[in-house]
């Protein structure tokens, strides 16, 4: 047995405790059918220990699920949560909650996301990052800065991979008239969101101060729909770190962000204000 404590193993063991008292069973009786003390078996359903295909089949026989598409679908997250990705390599570098972040972006086939003060990460140039990373984490080693930024560029590789994502994000006015790194900087990093305005999979919008007051004042966020077996999901962004969402509660977020969207500039709109700001920092 690992230790887990990731979303992936979180949400698994929630189905597995749901399916046992659905049963009516014990965890002593879950312990005694896969030779695990009934410990081991809460600690697999509260995800500080990740189940694996074995343990989770033998959830299955013994509480008589025999549906075809049930059985699919708990086998899938049972290899997701062993699943080894790219991010495991930065994982001494980063707080759990932006690993759950970063694994969503990877299994999510659609993103929505709205940033109030920044430009949001998948879509952010390597200088603009930098400096970004610079400023919010003043004490961090040169090292530690290289690292954190190749995180946010390994991010991005997401939208150049053969699985297919749809991503439309909102960004306030403010966040693209504040400077970062410089002119020179601000100004390529207006220029990549016009360049990425173009990909058909994704849409960039501009919520303009003219707009007034909006229904997300609180700060950013981001929203994954994910493939089946999957809920909703969201992760939100505050100054204590990153608040990861489902179910319901993200899908009242989302509608927020269906709410920003219609308050924002369209696409052909947005190009021209992007373009208008890249031409007063020339």
């Amino acid at each position: 047995m690992v230790k887990a404590s990731t979303l992936r193993a979180q949400w698994l063991g929630q189905q597995l405790r749901e399916m046992r008292e659905s049963a009516g069973l014990t965890l002593k009786d879950v312990g005694d059918y896969i030779n695990r003390n009934a410990s081991t078996v809460s600690r697999l359903e509260s995800g500080v220990v990740a189940a694996r295909v074995p343990d989770v089949l033998a959830y299955l026989d013994l509480c008589g699920i025999d549906d075809g598409r049930r059985r699919a679908d708990l086998t899938t997250m049972a290899k997701d949560v062993w699943q080894k990705g790219w991010w495991d390599g930065f994982a001494a570098d980063v707080v759990g909650s932006l690993i759950d972040w970063i694994w969503l972006e990877s299994r999510a086939e659609e993103i929505y996301s709205f940033e109030v003060a920044v430009v949001p990460g998948l879509l952010q140039t390597r200088a603009y990052a930098e400096a970004l990373i610079r400023m919010v984490d003043s004490d961090a080693t040169e090292e530690q800065i290289g690292r954190y930024v190749e995180i946010r560029l390994a991010r991005q590789r997401r939208l150049e991979g053969g699985s297919p994502v749809t991503v439309s994000v909102v960004i306030d006015e403010g966040a693209l008239r504040r400077p970062v790194g410089g002119a020179e900087v601000m100004r390529a990093q207006l220029e990549h969101l016009c360049a990425a305005a173009e990909h058909g999979d994704v849409e960039v919008l501009v919520l303009p101060a003219s707009a007034g007051a909006h229904p997300s004042p609180e700060g950013a966020f981001n929203i994954f729909r994910m493939p089946a077996p999957y809920p909703l999901a969201g992760c939100i962004s505050t100054v204590a770190g990153n608040l990861v969402i489902e179910g319901a509660m993200a899908d009242s977020v989302l509608r927020i962000y269906d709410r920003l969207r219609g308050m924002a500039l369209r696409q052909k709109p947005t190009r021209t204000f992007l373009t208008e700001l890249i031409k007063q920092l020339e």
